[in-house]
């Protein structure tokens, strides 16, 4: 069942975030975001453990993302975005093989709660690595990249520098943001998930919490594996590009400074990487 309630006041911190020009205030509202959603997950689990009806009625399911057309360069590190937001919010992820969409299994309000996350996040990713572009940092940049080379009758594997161009600059840079924001939404679930246990106390026997967030993530794995047609396991990055250190780092800082613009409602249409 769509908890509309909870996705509204999500929306408000999110809100909150794009309001302060504050960093350190920004990063609080987003935090705060995630670990509403964190509690209002462990408050349904918890209540499907003790209620073998409301189990019955609530159990995972899968829903197909789309992230953008065939033939779009960068859609991979969309993807990145998607599922390290979606691991913050216990599901799991198939990738199409050419990254236009994402199948998300879990409980639904966990879904809808990575859906509304990632809309306003990847725009946000999108502006950033387009503001470092045009800022013309990268330009003095160089990449590392993985060639094959003859030597004679030998072909070999080499690493070489080259000057960083720019599409290289913008997957390196979102697919450092996308990792950045996905540490900070695990860390603030798993900072509203120790509070939970903690409040429990220490009595005997196994807390309700911690067997409730088990069965849960087993549900959704066995789910999982009954309903999945993918074959081998998603990778967020290929060598195949060149790897920027100094793209990753400006990324990475963008990651951490991100908040939400207050003009994106869940569900708007997604930003566009260029070609």
């Amino acid at each position: 069942m769509r908890d509309d309630k909870l996705l509204t006041r999500i929306g408000a911190l999110l809100r909150q975030a794009e309001g302060t020009d504050n960093e350190h205030e920004a990063q609080a509202f987003l935090a705060a975001a995630q670990r509403l959603a964190t509690a209002s997950s462990i408050d349904l689990a918890v209540a499907r453990n003790h209620d073998p009806a409301l189990a019955r009625r609530q159990t995972p399911l899968s829903r197909q993302i789309a992230i953008g057309t065939a033939g779009k360069r960068g859609l991979r590190t969309y993807v990145q975005l998607f599922v390290q937001i979606g691991r913050a919010n216990d599901l799991t992820c198939d990738v199409a093989s050419n990254s236009t969409y994402v199948v998300a299994y879990g409980y639904e309000a966990d879904i809808d709660t990575t859906e509304a996350l990632y809309a306003s996040l990847v725009v946000q990713m999108v502006a950033a690595s387009d503001a470092y572009l045009k800022s013309g940092a990268y330009k003095s940049e160089t990449a590392q990249q993985v060639v094959t080379r003859d030597y004679g009758p030998w072909r070999r594997r080499v690493v070489e520098e080259k000057a960083l161009s720019p599409i290289t600059a913008r997957l390196n840079f979102q697919s450092a943001f996308a990792e950045r924001i996905g540490a900070r939404l695990l860390q603030a679930r798993d900072e509203q998930r120790g509070e939970a246990l903690r409040a429990e106390g220490s009595g005997p026997g196994t807390p309700s919490t911690a067997l409730a967030l088990r069965n849960k993530e087993l549900a959704v794995a066995d789910y999982h594996r009954r309903e999945s047609t993918a074959r081998g396991s998603w990778r967020p990055s290929r060598a195949t590009a060149g790897y920027s250190s100094a793209a990753r780092r400006a990324g990475d800082t963008a990651g951490r400074r991100a908040k939400i613009g207050a003009d994106r409602e869940f569900g708007a249409p997604r930003g566009a990487l260029e070609k």
